[in-house]
């Protein structure tokens, strides 16, 4: 009964929240036992547990208890891992402000690199073998002799069908279908998007439905308690602010617009085809990075982060498949990557200019048994 009070209220919380009347409930509203990442949202503080999670090569039965596998409430257990990770975060904080005026150079990632206890002895390998890439997303000054930002932007603008058609484009839905990083099977989805920055994306999963909100009130996502902690989950911040760039992919001209203080950096190499890299800001500080095809023109990463108290909650988005959508060019396949997981979305009816309802972007109400 404790668990279906506390889901109605956070839902209550959220709903409030698009309707400009309340604050999103902090971690330590939600969840139990936590003590050193307090005052962040909760889309916040569980992606800081996908940080640690990349960052130590762990999955999040590996740092919690056994049982937690089976039960949210067992995640709040303490255990000696956890207490080593407090003690970590707070020997990186003061590490930062003692060497670093309080800047965020070394976090976690900083010594471990993937792997549970950091590496004292030098990789000989890696010493005298092909060094990897580096994947673009690091910040990044202009570049001399590179074009200018908007020079890129434009041929990318011109590739996707040129203002004319792009300017006609107001609306799409779509089917589909979706993969979720241990999915068996892909599961068909729903999506609905318009020009003002509004996408609603609704999966049918075995568990149940989720649904990906945004609109101009803010972002949620809804799913079944098998899959989630929490009914409903709010997107704030940096994250919000990133993640508005992203659903831009499907309209471009919106992209240049919520980005400030552009600049292109040094072109990379991404699938053995060069990229041109474009960087800029949004006004919330989020930093996002476009990777568009020398060759092509168009987009095919979008690599983008925002700040948190133990490094970059970053996300990465692959576009492929473009298809021609009343003379547009829009992907029709995407693989999103983030620190807590790797979803595939893939559309095959792609519909231009539909008439959408306005309640399909509407925050719904809380569903049955969660209600007050």
């Amino acid at each position: 009964m404790k668990q279906v009070a506390l889901a109605a209220g956070i839902w209550v919380a959220c709903v409030a929240l698009a309707a400009g009347q309340a604050k999103p409930p902090m971690a330590e509203d939600v969840f139990k036992n936590v003590q050193i990442l307090r005052g962040i949202p909760v889309d916040e503080f569980m992606t800081t547990m996908g940080f640690f999670s990349a960052a130590l090569g762990l999955n999040c039965t590996d740092c919690h208890v056994d049982e937690s596998g089976g039960s949210w409430d067992r995640y709040a257990d303490d255990n000696d891992l956890k207490r080593t990770s407090r003690r970590m975060m707070l020997m990186v904080q003061n590490i930062n402000r003692a060497n670093f005026g309080g800047r965020q150079v070394v976090t976690c990632n900083t010594c471990h690199r993937g792997t549970y206890k950091p590496n004292v002895m030098p990789s000989l390998d890696l010493l005298y073998g092909e060094p990897p890439h580096d994947e673009p997303g690091d910040p990044i000054a202009q570049a001399p002799g590179q074009p200018a930002p908007a020079e890129v932007l434009d041929k990318y603008l011109a590739a996707a069908g040129g203002a004319q058609r792009l300017a006609a484009l107001t609306s799409i839905s779509a089917k589909g279908t979706y993969l979720g990083f241990d999915d068996a099977d892909e599961s068909p989805l729903e999506l609905y998007a318009t020009a003002q920055g509004q996408r609603a994306i609704v999966a049918h999963l075995p568990a149940g439905e989720s649904t990906w909100l945004l609109n101009a009130d803010g972002g949620w996502i809804m799913g079944p308690a098998t899959d989630r902690p929490m009914p409903l989950i709010a997107i704030t911040g940096q994250e919000l602010a990133g993640l508005r760039v992203e659903a831009a992919a499907l309209f471009p001209p919106r992209i240049a617009g919520a980005l400030r203080n552009l600049r292109t950096g040094v072109p990379a190499l991404l699938n053995d085809r060069e990229v041109h890299v474009v960087q800029g800001e949004t006004a919330e500080g989020a930093v996002v990075t476009l990777c568009i095809d020398a060759e092509t023109g168009l987009l095919t990463r979008l690599v983008r982060f925002g700040e948190s108290p133990v490094g970059r909650l970053v996300t990465r988005v692959d576009y492929e498949e473009y298809r021609d959508v009343a003379g547009v060019k829009l992907p029709s396949k995407w693989t999103v990557a983030w620190l807590n997981g790797r979803t595939v979305f893939t559309l095959s009816d792609i519909q231009a200019n539909p008439r959408i309802d306005a309640a399909r972007f509407v925050l719904p109400a809380a569903p049955a048994g969660r209600s007050n």
